[in-house]
């Protein structure tokens, strides 16, 4: 990343796609492809960290969750990143399992710090990465997570 902090907004809308096979040695090249989509238009290296991030949680959900022990070649991410005048928007599918979004309780970080559990913190980080987040799930036809983050 360059460590550049001027914002250059993108001259057009432009959408690119990307599907990969859900496996965990995929993450990275799904984040390379968001990182390398929004650090140009002009977000800054945090910012570009965050939404690295909220992909990353969102597609390792998709391969624990949505796709566990399904041992088929068939199972895919799919990744759509838009960008506009004054955001990104990133979407995140899949065609597996799919959850309640609304029945995730906002954790109590003191709570989960003191009996030191691990793991179920994804949408909540998620959320607090991104400024928008909204679930779309209909499972095994398309669950999706949609992502926005808005320059500053």
């Amino acid at each position: 990343m360059s460590g550049k902090n001027t914002t250059t907004v993108p001259k057009k809308n432009d959408t690119y796609h990307m599907k990969v096979p859900a496996k965990s040695e995929n993450l990275d090249i799904i984040r390379k492809f968001v990182s390398g989509i929004a650090e140009p238009i002009g977000f800054s290296d945090e910012e570009v960290y965050q939404i690295e991030l909220a992909v990353d949680e969102a597609s390792a959900n998709i391969i624990n969750h949505a796709y566990r022990d399904m041992d088929s070649d068939e199972e895919k991410i799919q990744v759509t990143v838009k960008t506009r005048k004054d955001k990104i928007i990133i979407i995140i599918a899949d065609k597996g399992r799919g959850f309640d979004p609304a029945s995730l309780e906002t954790p109590d970080m003191d709570q989960y710090l003191k009996e030191r559990r691990q793991g179920g913190l994804g949408v909540h980080l998620i959320k607090t990465l991104m400024d928008e987040v909204d679930f779309r799930i209909k499972p095994g036809v398309r669950n999706e997570v949609k992502m926005v983050k808005y320059f500053q």
